[in-house]
C-alpha cells in the first residue's frame, strides 16, 4: 500500500444510510487537515465477501463494519485480534501492509472510554455491575468490564438461555438473573448498563423499577436516540451518575481512525455537537 496516496477508509452495512460514522470520521478529516475521504458502501450477503477483498487495490487503509456483517467479516480475516475473538464480531477491519486482513473489535474499547470520559471518579472494581441484554453489544461490554477488573457481572435478558450462553462463553463471574427480579436486585448493584434496544426511539419501553438503587450508582445506556432516555432521567432523578449512549459511537471509532489514517483523534464537545447535529 501506499503511503503517499489519498488515504480512503469507509464503512460497510445494510442498510448503511443512517450510519453516523461518514459525519464522525469526516468531522476529524477535516479538523486534522487529513486529505483523505471515509465512504458509506451498502453491500449485499452474496457481494459482501468480493467487495471486502477489493478495496486494498482500491486505496482503502480499513473499513467500519456494522450490521448484518459483524460477525461474517471474521471468516474473511486473516488476523483477529483477542478481543474479537472473545467477543466473536468484528467492527474494524484494516488492511495491513502485508496484504493480511485484521479484524478487531472496538465496541468494548468505547464503552469503557466514554464512561471513564463522562465519569471520570468510577471504578469497574468497585462492586457488581448489572448487565441488561445479552446480544452483541452486551458481549462486547461484558468483556470490557471483565478487563477493567469487575468482581462479577449480573446478566439479565428476555429471553433467559442467551445469557446462559453468555454465561457457559464468559465463565464464572457471570451470574445470570431472570428478567423479572432485575428491580429487587438493584441495591446491591453499583454498575447499572442497558445494553438493549428497550428505551430507544421506535422501541419498546425499558421497564425498570429504579426504587431500590443507590444514590451515586452509574447507570449507562447504549442507546442515543434519544440521548436522555428513561431510564438515564429516571436515574438521575434518584442521584445516581449517568452517561448517554453517544460516547460509546465517538470513541469506538479512535482506534481504526488511528489506524488508517495516522493520527489520534480526540473525542470532544465539539465532535458530540457535530454528530448529533439535526
Amino acid at each position: 500500500m501506499n503511503d503517499a496516496a489519498i488515504p480512503l477508509a469507509g464503512v460497510i452495512g445494510s442498510p448503511i444510510s443512517h450510519s453516523l460514522s461518514p459525519r464522525l470520521h469526516g468531522f476529524w478529516l477535516q479538523k486534522y487537515g487529513i486529505n483523505g475521504h471515509y465512504i458509506p458502501m451498502e453491500l449485499t450477503r452474496e457481494t459482501f465477501e468480493k467487495g471486502l477483498k477489493s478495496l486494498p487495490s482500491l486505496g482503502f487503509r480499513g473499513v467500519n463494519v456494522t450490521l448484518p456483517f459483524k460477525e461474517t467479516v471474521l471468516a474473511l480475516a486473516d488476523v483477529i485480534t483477542d478481543r474479537a475473538a472473545l467477543i466473536g464480531a468484528a467492527n474494524t477491519i484494516t488492511f495491513r501492509k502485508d496484504g493480511r486482513i485484521q479484524a478487531d473489535n472496538t465496541d468494548g474499547y468505547g464503552f469503557i472510554a466514554n464512561v471513564k470520559q463522562l465519569a471520570p471518579s468510577w471504578q469497574a472494581s468497585i462492586g457488581p455491575a448489572l448487565v441488561l441484554g445479552a446480544g452483541g453489544a452486551s458481549r462486547a461490554v461484558i468483556s470490557a468490564l471483565l478487563s477493567e477488573g469487575v468482581p462479577e457481572i449480573w446478566l439479565a435478558n428476555r429471553t433467559r438461555n442467551r445469557a446462559d450462553m453468555l454465561r457457559e462463553h464468559f465463565g464464572a463471574r457471570i451470574k445470570v438473573l431472570d428478567w423479572t427480579k432485575i428491580s429487587g436486585e438493584l441495591a446491591g448493584a453499583c454498575t447499572l448498563i442497558n445494553t438493549t434496544s428497550l428505551g430507544m426511539q421506535g422501541q419498546q419501553p425499558l421497564q425498570i423499577d429504579l426504587g431500590r438503587i443507590k444514590a451515586g450508582t452509574l447507570v449507562t445506556d447504549i442507546v442515543y436516540t434519544p440521548l436522555q432516555t428513561d431510564l438515564l432521567k429516571a436515574a438521575a432523578a434518584r442521584g445516581c451518575v449517568t452517561v448517554d449512549g453517544i460516547g460509546m459511537l465517538l470513541h469506538q471509532a479512535v482506534p481504526g481512525f488511528e489506524n488508517w489514517f495516522r493520527k489520534k483523534p480526540k473525542v470532544d464537545d465539539a465532535l458530540r455537537a457535530a454528530v448529533l447535529a439535526p
